[in-house]
């Protein structure tokens, strides 16, 4: 008898053990630089789908999440980069670190928002574009126009009134940077920004920290991008959202599989995922560019012809430059710029 419910219950553990093996979780760690409050809606709609699945977000500004993986190069932490500019991965593909790809569905995105290489090291989600945030209400106490163009900022009366985001620490400074130097040639755009350094009253680590000061009233103009203009504008912000007339950078945030992750299938489900219909229609809530061409609606408070304004980006010029853009500025600019914290 004894033996017999030995037997039994030796079954009953293995059963057990099998059945907790089949439904283990797989814990994928992944980087990102995209905005916190979308994080969660993300998470729990890839989850339903993939309760095997758990997402364990790291989140930091573009710059330090990509000095982060360059850091962590030879032995990387992460599974997953999802939400980081399509520069900083083409500059991890340079260095090997990425997994070539063609997720499920691919085919169907824009090809601005697909990596070149057959499989793609990365894929695109949307586009965040440069934008100047203008509080209506502080400049009209200080007697101080609108700007029509990005020149227009380095005129004296906008002096101490403008906040942009460091290129080293914010994708979207970086963007504005890159974007510069691409519209107006090397020597005129350094030209430009040593004009408007003249007008900084600080560079910000977050791209869209400059924007939320102007929404605030702390300063008249937040070089920044769309989103954080239209959220804004759209809480009662006395803020307009103005595209400069020589046209804006752009930045693609995209997703990539780090190579060697342990994690290489549920990887794969993730980044099928962030290519699919419905993560686009959820990239559309805050972004009106999206990679899945024809499903994009109106965002509240930005004009239906935002891709109208995106200059034609060279991405890969951007990624081979990036080092010695960022040298450059930082040895010009960094001054002005807020403690890191």
């Amino acid at each position: 008898m004894k033996s017999r419910l030995a037997t039994i219950a030796a079954a009953a553990v293995a059963t057990a053990l099998a059945a907790a093996t089949a439904y283990a979780e797989t814990q994928l760690t992944v980087y990102t630089a995209v905005e916190a409050v979308d994080l969660d809606r993300y998470k729990a709609t890839f989850e339903k789908a993939n309760p095997d699945i758990k997402i364990n977000w790291v989140r930091d500004s573009t710059g330090v999440m990509t000095a982060k993986l360059l850091a962590e190069k030879d032995n990387p932490q992460a599974d997953v980069v999802w939400g980081i500019a399509a520069t900083s991965l083409l500059l991890l593909k340079g260095e090997a670190m990425l997994e070539p790809y063609a997720p499920a569905g691919v085919e169907k995105l824009d090809k601005r928002f697909v990596d070149t290489s057959t499989p793609p090291s990365w894929t695109g989600m949307d586009a965040y574009v440069a934008a100047i945030c203008f509080n209506t209400v502080e400049a009209q106490k200080l007697g101080i126009p609108a700007p029509k163009s990005w020149k227009d900022l380095t005129k004296p009366e906008y002096k101490g009134h403008v906040v942009m985001p460091n290129p080293n620490s914010s994708g979207t400074g970086f963007l504005d940077v890159s974007a510069w130097l691409q519209m107006f040639g090397e020597k005129d755009a350094w030209a430009f920004m040593d004009g408007l350094h003249q007008n900084i009253a600080a560079y910000t680590h977050s791209g869209s920290k400059p924007c939320k000061m102007a929404a605030a009233g702390e300063t008249v103009i937040g070089v920044s991008f769309e989103f954080p203009g239209a959220k804004a504008k759209t809480a009662g912000a006395p803020i307009e959202i103005i595209f400069p007339s020589e046209g804006s950078g752009w930045e693609a945030e995209a997703t990539a599989i780090i190579a060697g992750t342990a994690n290489l299938d549920a990887a794969k489900k993730l980044v099928d995922f962030s290519v699919s219909k419905e993560a686009n229609e959820m990239y559309n809530v805050g972004y009106a560019v999206i990679a899945y061409p024809g499903i994009a609606k109106p965002v509240e408070n930005l004009p239906a012809n935002v891709a109208d304004h995106m200059i034609k980006n060279d991405f890969e010029w951007a990624a081979t430059n990036r080092k010695a853009i960022l040298t450059e500025w930082a040895k010009r600019y960094d001054a002005k710029s807020e403690p890191k914290t």
